[in-house]
């Protein structure tokens, strides 16, 4: 994420006024031309792209075709990565209905995720990404969703966490802090309502 060419956007952060939409456009239009004449292989990550505005979106589309150049420019080598939590609750629902069977989340395929996860984002009126030709044109090439994390998953990124911050892993500390957490559905418990995000401060506590 140090790199030059790697480039990120934080929706809210970097596009947060509606009434600003047509030079937004501009710019960001201009500013991948300018990196990707600079490096073919430059990187866009779009963080949040389910609260941008869906012609702020659509602006990208010319990028993400077919065409062998614009305007002399190639980006067929460039990589667009759109982050959002729009599907959430459908990735989430799946995960759950593998639990209940018995099923290990490993053998979920994304086979299982992928047409609806694309239906519910495309057909979400909330997100930014609703109707978007991104999606109504199949330019988006992979959809990966992220699973939500169990309480082993948590319990790994507590001991990854305390030996990055050079600490000797405690098991039994780690442990009672992951049980200190909230966890999703309520009669189950089986999800991190937060994930990992909040470890770093958790063991800053326990520690």
């Amino acid at each position: 994420m140090t790199s030059s060419f790697v480039h990120q956007f934080v929706s809210t952060n970097h596009f947060p006024h509606l009434s600003q939409i047509e030079n937004y456009k501009s710019q960001l239009q201009q500013w991948i031309k300018g990196n990707v004449t600079n490096c073919p292989r430059s990187m866009f990550i779009f963080d949040k792209i389910d609260k941008m505005h869906p012609g702020l979106i659509d602006c990208i589309k010319p990028y993400l075709g077919y065409y062998e150049n614009l305007d002399g420019v190639s980006y067929r080598q460039a990589i667009f990565i759109f982050l959002s939590n729009a599907g959430g609750e459908h990735i989430t629902q799946v995960a759950l209905d593998f639990w209940k069977a018995g099923r290990d989340r490993e053998e979920m395929k994304l086979q299982h995720l992928e047409p609806a996860l694309s239906l519910s984002v495309f057909n979400n009126k909330q997100s930014g990404l609703w109707h978007t030709s991104l999606i109504d044109k199949n330019l988006v090439d992979f959809f990966v969703p992220f699973l939500p994390l169990e309480y082993r998953h948590v319990m790994l990124c507590g001991m990854a966490e305390m030996a990055a911050k050079g600490l000797e892993p405690d098991q039994d500390m780690v442990d009672q802090m992951a049980r200190d957490l909230v966890y999703f559905p309520k009669s189950e418990k089986i999800f991190s309502s937060k994930g990992c995000k909040t470890i770093g401060g958790k063991l800053d506590y326990y520690t």
